[in-house]
């Protein structure tokens, strides 16, 4: 007797089935996935609020992320950690891609912090070891106070030797800080007052 799911001597399904079947994510796979959406999850959980809030998802996503950062009950956290993965598992392929991107920016703007930190670093054990330091950060920064600036690096090498609490130590850091921070908002002035007279000069035309 001729099966009636073939035709022609061709399988019992069709290939179209036969695709389907194929293309579908293995339970490994989906575990995979699962657990790496709870995971960003978590990583939006613990990232500071303000910059959670710039991240483009749905307004139900952002809300359950943002209720679970007020919570500080360990359970009731979990529970809510629990929801925020059931969330993320409804997002499609395209808004997955651009929350992590949001969260890769975020890589990189912390490495770049602690690359400046870092030289912060550097410049001040610059200033202890060599008066000539002071100079040159003088040249750039005349308005600075140069008497309290010595006494401070004058102290932090006593603290060092003395082994005493590290006070004028973090406070050289302290300045150096600020100092770097103008530089930028000066530099961000500059570019917004450029931006400005370009679109000036292009009304004008």
């Amino acid at each position: 007797m001729v099966n009636p799911n073939r035709s022609g001597g061709g399988v019992g399904f069709s290939s179209a089935e036969f695709e389907d079947e194929y293309e579908r994510p293995s339970k490994s796979e989906m575990k995979r996935q699962s657990d790496a959406l709870q995971k960003m999850g978590q990583t939006l959980v613990e990232a500071p609020r303000d910059r959670v809030k710039k991240v483009p998802m749905p307004e139900d996503v952002l809300d359950a992320i943002l209720e679970c950062q007020g919570i500080t009950n360990h359970e009731g956290r979990r529970r809510q950690m629990q929801f925020i993965g059931k969330k993320m598992r409804t997002l499609d392929a395209e808004e997955v891609t651009v929350i992590q991107k949001a969260i890769d920016s975020w890589k990189g703007a912390s490495k770049a912090e602690t690359a400046a930190m870092h030289a912060l670093e550097r410049r001040r054990e610059k200033l202890l070891a060599d008066d000539n330091a002071l100079t040159a950060l003088l040249s750039e920064a005349p308005h600075l106070d140069v008497q309290h600036l010595r006494t401070l690096i004058r102290n932090a090498r006593k603290e060092q030797a003395e082994n005493k609490p590290p006070k004028a130590y973090r406070e050289i850091f302290q300045i150096l800080k600020q100092l770097e921070a103008d530089k930028k908002k000066a530099a961000k002035a500059g570019d917004d007052a450029a931006d400005d007279d370009a679109d000036s000069e292009a009304n004008d035309e």
